[in-house]
């Protein structure tokens, strides 16, 4: 329960067994979006430890990250930049691959997204392995950005991907945490 909003965000968070394959617990988080109180709870939470630290952009990792992302920039007053995944971009980009379970992946930034020593807040809905958000912050900082903290709605610290950012220095702020589910 979230003491400064009295609303329960985990509980507005659907959970659908074997989805995207069996064994795997997918938590949906566009109920807690749907949700007018959860969704505003959601954003203040995410905001909360950043107001009044020194941040010039939030970027979020595409899809949902943009939804977070843009309402967390907007109510820092800083810009937003968004991560895609590759050849979605119009302009020139930089990139960075990651793996994944059974392949390869990149992630994409426009190459002016942000300069040097710019600090950057990264979000997303959900921190499992890390890998997505591992690729993001080094795209970031390899583009001259410091990225300062990773804001995510879910963790889910079984897969250890809160704890491989925060071992970058990062600090790592999540509102709720599945526990082996």
């Amino acid at each position: 329960m979230n003491v400064r909003s009295n609303t329960d965000i985990k509980s507005l968070i659907r959970s659908i067994p074997d989805y995207p394959k069996p064994g795997i617990i997918f938590r949906d988080v566009t109920t807690l979006f749907a949700n007018a109180r959860g969704l505003r709870a959601t954003i203040d939470e995410l905001i909360w430890p950043f107001i009044g630290e020194q941040i010039d952009y939030v970027a979020g990792i595409e899809a949902r990250g943009f939804i977070l992302g843009g309402a967390v920039a907007r109510e820092l007053g800083v810009g937003f930049v968004p991560i895609r995944k590759k050849g979605k971009l119009p302009w020139k980009t930089i990139g960075k691959e990651y793996q994944l379970e059974y392949g390869v992946d990149t992630v994409e930034i426009h190459a002016d997204a942000v300069g040097r020593g710019d600090r950057i807040l990264l979000v997303d809905d959900l921190i499992a392995t890390g890998g997505t958000a591992t690729a993001a912050i080094e795209l970031l900082q390899e583009s001259g950005g410091e990225v300062v903290a990773a804001a995510f709605v879910v963790d889910l610290p079984f897969l250890k991907g809160a704890d491989r950012i925060a071992a970058r220095g990062l600090k790592v702020h999540t509102l709720v945490a599945f526990e082996g589910e």
